[in-house]
């Protein structure tokens, strides 16, 4: 067993209200319907378990499921940590939604970090990484497009 990374850091300009965006960014359900791989979301008070589908890793697949503490700075900013009494969880992720008004409307940061132990050497790392990369590239890219379209702005 080795624990595997990966992250992303984006910032985007959208024209919707801040408002607007930050309804889409809190809606559980609607998160899930624009995010590849996840499927679905359970909210009870502030922690938020995500189901997420099968993913291939190196002959591996896993289906993650994982517990975040989210934190709600209204319109402002969202943080999210994993949750510290779920350690027996295979997947974590923290990071850090930030929204602030741009001339042109609402700029959006995220920076997330994901951890993931599988049953593979360490070893394995660079290739695991790598398709870890890939996976959360996909999904962002695929999360984006949805947003955009949800806000109609595509």
């Amino acid at each position: 067993m080795a624990t595997f990374r990966a992250g992303d850091r984006s910032t985007a300009v959208l024209r919707s209200p801040r408002s607007e965006v930050w309804a889409a960014l809190v809606d559980a359900d609607l998160i899930a319907r624009m995010t590849p791989y996840v499927t679905g979301i359970e909210v009870d008070g502030e922690r938020w378990t995500w189901r997420m589908g099968t993913i291939p890793v190196l002959g591996v697949s896993v289906a993650p499921r994982f517990t975040e503490v989210m934190t709600f700075a209204p319109q402002d900013r969202i943080d999210f940590t994993h949750d510290p009494a779920r350690p027996d969880e295979m997947a974590a992720v923290e990071g850090t939604y930030l929204l602030s008004d741009h001339d042109d409307g609402t700029q959006v940061s995220i920076e997330l970090d994901i951890s993931c132990t599988l049953p593979l050497p360490g070893l394995t790392r660079p290739a695991v990484e790598r398709v870890m990369a890939g996976v959360v590239k996909h999904m962002g890219t695929v999360f984006s497009r949805n947003l955009l379209k949800h806000l109609g702005e595509a």
